[in-house]
């Protein structure tokens, strides 16, 4: 865990700060993401055994999209939930292009990318 520089001293220097919901913080989808030729790449980190499926979240610290996902990360199934999930958020097709092994990953959202950053800007 984080803690929080400009400490008010009344919890003893201990206030978390670094993951945010959407619309707090200064983070937003263009610190996670960068456009490619192909479409657009999204840093994330997967959390498996979700109860639903759902975009979460940022994590500011590591410049990830925070992902929660209902299957477990076993034979693959994360993975194709993972890449399930952006389809049906942006209607593009996606794939995980680094971290397959990994609960960080990059996803690469293949169309243009300034749609897909609209629509998933949306979505999220």
């Amino acid at each position: 865990m984080a803690y929080d520089a400009d400490d008010d001293g009344k919890d003893g220097g201990r206030q978390a700060c670094g993951r945010g919901r959407f619309g707090e913080g200064g983070m937003n989808l263009a610190d996670a993401s960068r456009k490619t030729a192909d479409g657009l790449e999204v840093d994330v980190i997967v959390s498996p055994r979700s109860d639903r499926s759902r975009p979460e979240g940022f994590d500011e610290w590591r410049k990830r999209l925070i992902v929660r996902i209902k299957a477990p990360p076993l034979d693959g199934k994360a993975n194709k939930e993972v890449e399930s999930l952006f389809k049906d958020l942006t209607g593009f097709r996606s794939e995980i292009v680094s971290g397959r092994l990994n609960r960080t990953k990059t996803v690469l959202i293949r169309g243009d990318a300034d749609k897909i950053e609209e629509i998933l800007g949306r979505s999220v």
